[in-house]
């Protein structure tokens, strides 16, 4: 019997106060000047939900409560002075995994019987809570790592991928359907069942490649909002199931969105079908470099230019730098816009997130259906670590990981000026056409942080 402190009715009100409060921050957040104001509200709502369930289950008053609340807290703002805009990819997977563990912790509880009701109903829903939240947890930490480089970022797979992978879901089935029916010790079974999963989200994450992150945090994201409103309903909290349940369909949508942005079906992501291919033997330094034009003049003429943010910025941190010759060039008269593929980087928005941090105004960045159409009437294109997301061959080239793939029209544009590190294919290992045109491209080549401060003093 779980005891209650508010009526009902109140709790419920209140409840759905706050997650019309959540989903209103949601809202906010899907528009980029109104972001971190949505940020704020769906984060106070969430403090106040916190408040909301120490006081409705009477535990405001159990000390022990408060000591892990501050290590939490003080976690929370190590991070927020330390962590750098470049590591935001994992931080963000790292998050996910967090609430996946706490809706397992939940469950594990309420399996055990432990202040919660021991019907069928609460024993299966905490069994899959258990499931999904175990995986999701582990299936994030690969994710961090392979972002943090701790892990390789390259798919990997081991002997047997598949037909493991499929066995260890078969085991964890299994196991729940053995919970339920009650013929084995709660204790093993829950244990067998935190042991199988680990090694599930384990196996089935190391197969992705540091390419697919994006989707693969916005599947994790929505697992560990699906994972707490199960352990909501074990429990028989409506808010919890509320909250839970708008971030489980939010992270769906994004996903489908980004699937369909890279027109990639989510299965093959997650088996791996897509993330390999065989690379291109040309080394970049083999490749065209000549300039058939001195870009600093093509700039210094141009009146419309737009610029294409790619990971390779993220990994030179030259948000700041690319900020700064926009501004150099906006004092020259050039009008300057930004392309962003709803797919480059390692996360969702990732590329939003850097521009934003470098001050980038909102109104300058464009989706790339919105201005698609507009590179072959400007004078100049300025890809910064960019490669996959506007490789002509994703048009053309069948049976190639970006087959298919909305790109970027960068090819059209009169004049490309190219700031990435070498000239080595992208991470799907396909080579670019644009790097053999015979007019219209400069590439500088190297770190972006340093190309781009030696051509800004050359522009100016």
């Amino acid at each position: 019997m779980i005891l209650t402190f508010l009526p009902n009715e109140l709790y419920y009100t209140i409840s759905a106060l706050l997650a019309g409060l959540v989903l209103f921050g949601i809202y906010l957040m899907s528009k980029v000047e109104k972001a971190r104001f949505g940020n704020i509200v769906s984060s106070l709502a969430m403090l106040f939900a916190i408040i909301l369930t120490l006081i409705q289950y009477d535990i405001i008053s159990v000390w022990i409560i408060y000591p892990s609340m501050a290590v939490g807290l003080l976690i929370g703002l190590y991070w927020i002075r330390n962590a750098k805009m470049i590591q935001m990819p994992q931080l963000v997977a790292l998050y996910n995994g967090f609430g996946g563990a706490a809706s397992a912790i939940i469950a594990s509880f309420a399996f055990m019987g432990i202040n919660a009701t021991e019907d069928l109903f609460s024993k299966i829903s905490s069994l899959l809570a258990i499931t999904i939240g175990v995986i999701t947890f582990f299936g994030s930490l690969v994710a961090a790592g392979k972002l943090h480089k701790i892990l390789p970022q390259k798919p990997i797979v081991i002997p047997k991928h598949q037909l493991v992978t499929i066995l260890l879901l078969i085991l964890s089935l299994a196991l729940i359907v053995l919970g339920i029916i009650d013929v084995l010790p709660s204790n093993l079974i829950l244990y067998s069942l935190i042991v199988v999963t680990t090694l599930f989200g384990i196996i089935f994450c190391i197969r992705i490649g540091g390419a697919d992150m994006p989707i693969t945090i916005s599947l994790l994201n929505s697992l560990s909002g699906v994972a707490g409103a199960i352990a909501g309903l074990a429990l028989q909290d409506v808010l919890l199931v509320a909250i839970g349940g708008i971030v489980g369909a939010s992270g769906l949508i994004l996903t489908q969105i980004m699937c369909r942005a890279m027109n990639r079906n989510l299965m093959t992501i997650l088996l791996g079908k897509t993330t390999t291919a065989k690379v291109a033997q040309i080394a970049g330094e083999e490749r065209k470099r000549h300039s058939s034009d001195d870009p600093v003049e093509v700039l210094r003429n141009a009146k419309e230019v737009i610029i294409v943010p790619g990971y390779g910025m993220a990994i030179a941190q030259a948000q700041h730098l690319v900020k700064r010759l926009a501004d150099v060039l906006t004092e020259k008269g050039v009008k300057v816009k930004y392309a962003v593929h709803p797919v480059a980087g390692r996360m969702p928005g990732h590329m939003n997130v850097l521009l934003s941090e470098a001050n980038v105004d909102y109104d300058d960045l464009y989706e790339m259906d919105a201005i698609n159409d507009e590179f072959k009437n400007v004078d100049a294109t300025i890809v910064v670590g960019a490669n996959d997301v506007l490789n002509p061959a994703a048009r053309n080239m069948e049976g190639t990981p970006i087959y298919g793939m909305p790109i970027l029209n960068v090819d059209e544009c009169k004049h490309i000026i190219v700031f990435n590190y070498d000239l080595k294919p992208g991470y799907a290992g396909v080579e670019n056409p644009i790097y053999d045109r015979d007019e219209g491209l400069s590439l500088i080549l190297g770190n972006a942080a340093d190309t781009l401060a030696e051509f800004i003093e050359k522009i100016k």
